[in-house]
């Protein structure tokens, strides 16, 4: 069955989507944004518990491919092109669980999420000022990356230190992250059509003017 994208616009009339590169703020607006204005908060992959139980090798082979590791050292020893084709596919193919979660939430409350759904969806099934891209310097997204200090990001980091020539290990991990921030996908995201929020490496605290920005493109302020 298939649900045409004129349906899903109206049930998600309620989300507000947030996409782009890694290190560009994105989960800390979609907080933000959830705390001011009394949003639904769906931070960063909000719907793994339900894809990790409910998707199936023969429909989502890469949202699958965690439970065939034999431990996550196989995971960070990933090939670079490997690592960044795995990244967007399972954007893809979480695309329709995204949906399914933002539909249950939103009917009588707006939401914010943080979203792996491909640019080219969001296209078709969300309008411009419900849609905000943010970017940042692949020098911010590849040598910062283990800055933050969410679970996900630490476990990593202490799976890649744990291996055997770790720093080798690391090298191989960043050129992964290299790729999957490429210029070629920042340009992709910047040449979307969507808005555009470019992080600067200025030492600045900017958090709560690109709150403001953002708050405005998305018509939440009085």
């Amino acid at each position: 069955m298939n649900i045409e994208n004129n349906i899903l616009k109206y049930y998600l009339r309620n989300v507000y989507f947030i996409t782009g590169t890694a290190y560009a703020g994105k989960s800390t607006m979609v907080k933000m944004l959830a705390e001011r204005y009394g949003m639904v908060f769906c931070g960063e992959n909000y719907h793994i518990a339900v894809s990790d139980m409910v998707a199936t090798p023969e429909l989502q082979p890469d949202l699958c491919y965690r439970r065939g590791l034999t431990d996550w050292k196989e995971f960070v020893t990933r090939p670079p092109e490997e690592y960044e084709r795995w990244i967007y596919q399972s954007g893809r193919e979480g695309a329709g669980f995204e949906v399914a979660e933002l539909i249950s939430l939103a009917k009588d409350r707006k939401v914010i999420a943080d979203t792996s759904i491909p640019i080219d969806l969001l296209k078709e099934i969300s309008d411009y000022d419900h849609v905000a891209v943010m970017l940042s310097p692949q020098s911010l997204s590849v040598e910062r990356f283990f800055d933050r200090s969410d679970p996900e990001k630490q476990f990593l980091l202490r799976v890649i230190e744990g291996c055997e020539n770790s720093q080798a290990v690391m090298e191989n991990y960043r050129r992964g992250l290299a790729r999957i921030n490429s210029q070629k996908h920042y340009d992709e995201y910047a040449g979307s059509g969507f808005f555009t929020v470019v992080r600067e490496e200025d030492g600045r605290d900017t958090r709560e003017e690109v709150c403001n920005v953002l708050a405005r493109h998305f018509g939440l302020m009085e």
